[in-house]
């Protein structure tokens, strides 16, 4: 091999295109950097790269369990439009990544993009083929993988969100319908509330330390409130800290389908009724695009450029 690790991160760099397919380049041009992009150009991925520094904010979230294994995994692949967040191949390419993340268990994205697509192709090559059919940029950003059963995933609005549940369930549960239904409804609570934390055990002490400063402050601020005995101040202080946990917290929460009961009592209700143990540990809440700055085009001043 004629050719180092700063080689194949530089060809990168040149041309946008993955680490592994810049070391096939870089064999193949036996370590001449110039030859390596010109073998990647003949592929078309250094043309697809060229869409890689173009904003893609939109896009489509996905999920997967196994019904053998129970493993469950989430993915968010972004485009830079709605209208191709709809396109039926582009959601088929967000399925097979879930599917990959499932069976293959990569440890990041580049290892994903290794991973069989299916009709002899890895996952990066079926997306560099994608981007070059439809011609916009498409990214896997992330995705998550939980190993161990029982899982249930949740798709909202075609891909919008997706959402991922654990639950620790006792052996006489495992394989039931009526647990799946269950992992299914508390997804669903989680894509429609978004809680931050399962519980105030898991929830992050400074933070609740912040809103907790911040609510007495607040009370301090209302002449009515402030001429109260500091006692009764820190009654009602530790009752809007409550109010703010049982929002943010998942098991805290009102049970969105149920009738004045938290998602944690009647988890322990259906496990009561089906004689057995099921406990939520974990969940994840993927939402397309979010966090990402889209782009915002001004037209005005695009045409202007045009005709000056």
């Amino acid at each position: 091999m004629n050719f180092t690790a700063k080689d194949v991160q530089a060809l990168r760099e040149m041309t946008g295109v993955g680490m592994m397919d810049c070391k096939k380049a870089l064999t193949e041009a036996d370590g001449n950097i110039d030859k390596a992009v010109e073998i990647l150009r003949e592929k078309g991925m250094a043309a697809a790269a060229k869409k890689a520094g173009r904003v893609a904010a939109d896009g489509v979230c996905g999920a997967a369990v196994c019904d053998m294994s129970g493993v469950g995994a989430l993915v968010e692949c972004n485009s830079e439009t709605d209208f191709v967040a709809k396109n039926e191949q582009f959601q088929a390419f967000v399925q097979a990544c879930a599917n990959a993340v499932v069976k293959d268990n990569p440890a990041d994205l580049d290892a994903l993009k290794n991973c069989d697509a299916g009709g002899g192709q890895t996952i990066g090559g079926a997306l560099t083929d994608l981007v070059l059919k439809i011609g916009e940029n498409m990214q896997i950003r992330r995705f998550v993988r939980y190993a161990e059963p029982v899982n249930a995933a949740y798709v909202h609005m075609g891909g919008k969100i997706a959402v991922l549940v654990h639950m620790d369930v006792s052996d006489n549960l495992k394989g039931s319908p009526a647990v799946t239904e269950l992992g299914r409804d508390v997804a669903m609570q989680i894509a429609a509330m978004n809680p931050t934390w399962l519980d105030e055990a898991s929830a992050d002490a400074a933070g609740i330390a912040k809103e907790r400063e911040i609510i007495t402050a607040q009370l301090r601020q209302d002449e009515a409130n402030a001429k109260k005995p500091e006692n009764v101040l820190e009654k009602i202080v530790e009752g809007r800290v409550r109010k703010y946990l049982s929002e943010v917290c998942l098991l805290m929460q009102a049970y969105v389908k149920g009738d004045k009961i938290t998602v944690g009592r009647h988890v322990e209700q259906v496990a009561k009724d089906l004689g057995g143990e099921i406990k939520i540990t974990k969940f994840d809440r993927f939402e397309r695009g979010e966090g990402i700055e889209k782009r915002v085009d001004d037209l005005a001043a695009e045409v202007a450029k045009m005709v000056q």
